[in-house]
């Protein structure tokens, strides 16, 4: 099993079908101060695995700071089976992640990273910059 997809968005759905809606990708944020809080930020996630790997399988995913330390964890179990989305033996399984109102002490490179069944799968980079020209179309 392994993640085949890894993006951050400003939103995201799965529709009836299986099929994922994504808008707004991006890797970086601005703001004029700090600490800064931010709005809505998809974690959009896909999964891809043999039939023979359906079941229940542990997931941890954490937000590190610029020093590397963890600012949030999330650990949990998701549990994948055959349906309408699984081709030739393949499972794809979509996952969205919303977190809303996270807050960036300082600006930096942080990092969303995403283990599956105890190994490391993808790490998201997310650079938080100060904006002075945000900053002067504000005065």
């Amino acid at each position: 099993m392994r993640v085949d997809l890894a993006l951050l968005a400003d939103a995201a759905t799965v529709d009836s079908a299986g099929k994922l809606n994504i808008l707004g990708i991006f890797d970086s944020i601005t703001s004029t101060r700090f600490p800064a809080k931010h709005g809505l930020i998809s974690l959009v996630l896909r999964f891809s695995a043999g039939l023979e790997q359906a079941g229940e399988h542990a997931i941890r995913i954490r937000l590190r700071g610029p020093s590397g330390e963890d600012l949030l964890r999330l650990d949990g179990k998701v549990k994948f089976g055959p349906g309408p989305a699984s081709d030739g033996g393949q499972l794809k399984i979509p996952h969205i992640l919303n977190m809303d109102g996270i807050v960036f002490r300082t600006p930096g490179r942080y990092a969303f990273d995403v283990d599956l069944d105890g190994e490391h799968q993808v790490s998201l980079p997310l650079k938080v910059v100060s904006s002075a020209f945000a900053e002067a179309a504000e005065a």
